[in-house]
């Protein structure tokens, strides 16, 4: 069972989550604190959406309070051409989020760009977060060249696609940036296109994805990393964006860090391994519900 939530976000903003049910779900409008189940929020990355955490939500759910958000510019939440798409305002939306739907003290599971939000609330307001896991976010800035990258990658998409099947070939087969075929890889994507009167297009808009990129990709975040206190898993792909090494340094930076390194997945850990992501987290944050 997933039951639709609205959220008002920062600047009025319209936040759709999705709250995914369980046996030992806490009844909507009761203080998890009297509930009997500790919250978890799921975090998307950028191009992201609620739904890419369907799997890892339905586990959850079993022993959690489990929510995930569509974040603004993606998925059902607003699309506003006025934004602000600055990083601040995903995590002032975060932090709605929580307080809005009773969550706190909350786990917050976020993916790359969701897993920067999810720290930057932790070191924030460390009375709204119980526990972090990061996924395949770096700390280090990725500059310049690598949004050079990025817009010329995301220009390159032949948009509109003329079916779905069309979608999943490209990204997980002819896209440039594809190694080796990557079928789940495909249908990642084809979860965040929408049907058009010309064909198939991004629900988010692409000059507003390379815009929220540019308010965080120049910076370095290990200030901030250093300032959260709760316990903090940091997860990498074998074949992911954060390397072995930059991932033990964050593990150090951090005040109660862990690691955990899950084979056979790159960038979309939870998504292309979604075993092994569970075999990394789970006895984690089943830990963390304890304290």
């Amino acid at each position: 069972m997933v039951r639709r939530i609205e959220v008002t976000g920062a600047d009025g903003a319209r936040l759709v989550a999705w709250e995914y049910g369980g046996p030992s779900a806490t009844p909507p409008g009761t203080d998890p604190a009297a509930g009997r189940s500790p919250g978890v929020l799921l975090l998307h990355g950028l191009m992201g959406r609620a739904s890419h955490w369907a799997t890892t939500a339905r586990w959850l759910s079993a022993r959690h309070r489990t929510v995930a958000l569509d974040q603004r510019g993606h998925g059902r939440s607003d699309q506003s051409a006025d934004g602000p798409f600055t990083h601040d305002a995903y995590v002032d939306d975060a932090e709605a989020a929580v307080e809005q739907l009773r969550l706190g003290p909350v786990s917050i599971v976020g993916h790359s760009m969701g897993a920067l939000t999810a720290w930057r609330l932790a070191a924030r307001r460390p009375d709204l977060v119980r526990a972090l896991v990061i996924s395949d976010m770096r700390a280090s800035p990725l500059g310049a060249a690598s949004q050079r990258v990025w817009e010329s990658w995301v220009r390159a998409w032949p948009v509109p696609f003329a079916t779905l099947a069309d979608v999943r070939k490209w990204f997980g087969e002819e896209d440039p940036l594809v190694e080796r075929p990557s079928p789940v890889r495909g249908d990642f994507y084809a979860e965040v296109m929408a049907e058009r009167p010309d064909g198939w297009r991004p629900v988010f808009s692409r000059r507003q994805l390379l815009k929220v990129r540019e308010t965080w990709v120049h910076d370095a975040h290990w200030d901030e990393l250093a300032q959260v206190h709760c316990p903090t898993l940091v997860v990498r792909g074998l074949d992911g964006e954060l390397g072995r090494a930059e991932a033990h340094e964050m593990v150090r930076v951090l005040p109660d860090g862990r690691y955990a390194e899950v084979t056979d997945a790159g960038h979309l850990i939870h998504y292309e391994h979604p075993a092994g992501w569970r075999a990394a987290i789970e006895p984690f944050l089943n830990e963390v519900a304890m304290t």
